[in-house]
């Protein structure tokens, strides 16, 4: 997801709002959405599996095990 999708994201959600959206608009807004919720998705998922937790013996596990 690069910084022209999340512009063009924007772009026609501002105008949904004010003049409404063709039905070609509206399908690839869908498009877009669903691009950003699957990279949003992927990066959180790589985040969560690099993430550790400490405990109070100072042992490292990852966490959700």
């Amino acid at each position: 997801m690069d910084d022209t999708m999340i512009a063009r994201i924007n772009e026609l959600a501002h105008k949904e709002k004010a003049e409404g959206l063709t039905d070609a608009e509206k399908a690839e807004q869908k498009k877009l959405r669903d691009a950003y919720r699957f990279a949003f998705r992927a990066n959180l998922t790589a985040q969560l599996e690099n993430t550790y937790i400490m405990d109070e013996k100072g042992n490292k596990r990852k966490l959700g095990t």
